[in-house]
């Protein structure tokens, strides 16, 4: 028997930001068929609020150092504020959403990250998934809507990529559903050149990838993402899909699919 599918769909702080493309995002998000579950980040909120705290957020690499002042800062606005907001409207989208960090049925537990060259502090790499837990919020018809937290299994709370987060569930999830993953961000897809907008690679799989590499198309921060769709694509994922919020209508296929 074929397993029912499951989209898993991943937004980022710019649409969090902008309270019209939220509204727009989440009308589409609630309009998608199927079971499905949200991951929302909330970056640019957490450096807003704690500036005017006066906690000074500080960035390596594009991630962040996370120091208890912060963690209370990030707990307080992924956990509460956006999370919260974004269910309360699809709540009025006739979506039975509920809000989850990682620590919630003790959905999603990591390790804090061990210190190399940089101590990122409260931050966590995921290790571990109850899938069947989240199962049963599905089976319930709740629609799970997770925030970059996730516990380490003793009382303590770690910050934890929405990317990985995303990619982390689908593969556990995989193991019940058919389950496809759309990351959704500012640009159409991956881009051919990165000054034509429309220059979308509507398909990559893995020998696409490797010319894509070879000819330099493919870097900078677009490696580790790609890096983690083909991790989690040999770990169960179906298909995961990159491009704007568009892409989550019917009409649209101006977006990156990504296969085996």
């Amino acid at each position: 028997m074929p397993k029912e599918k499951l989209s898993i769909v991943k937004i980022g702080g710019n649409i969090i930001e902008d309270e019209a493309s939220l509204n727009a995002f989440l009308k589409l998000f609630s309009n998608l068929e199927g079971k499905k579950i949200l991951v929302h980040g909330g970056g640019k909120r957490a450096t807003h609020i704690a500036s005017k705290l006066g906690i000074e957020s500080k960035m390596i690499n594009g991630r962040r150092i996370t120091d208890a002042d912060t963690l209370e800062v990030i707990t307080m606005v992924y956990g509460g504020l956006v999370n919260k907001n974004v269910v309360a409207k699809l709540q009025a989208l006739n979506t039975n959403a509920i809000g989850l960090t990682g620590a919630d049925v003790n959905s999603i537990k990591s390790d804090k990250r061990p210190v190399k060259d940089i101590d990122f502090g409260f931050v966590g790499d995921v290790k571990e998934v109850a899938y069947k837990s989240i199962d049963k919020l599905i089976q319930a018809d709740f629609t799970p809507v997770f925030c970059a937290i996730t516990h380490d299994g003793n009382g303590q709370l770690l910050n934890t990529n929405a990317d990985t987060i995303t990619s982390q569930v689908a593969v556990g999830m995989s193991n019940l559903y058919e389950t496809s993953i759309y990351y959704c961000f500012e640009l159409k897809g991956v881009l051919r050149d990165i000054n034509d907008k429309n220059s979308v690679v509507k398909h990559i799989d893995s020998k696409i990838y490797q010319d894509l590499l070879n000819q330099g198309i493919i870097a900078d921060g677009m490696l580790p993402k790609l890096e983690n769709c083909f991790d989690a694509l040999r770990h169960g994922v179906n298909t995961i899909n990159m491009g704007n919020t568009a892409m989550l209508t019917q009409e649209n296929d101006d977006f990156t699919t990504i296969t085996l």
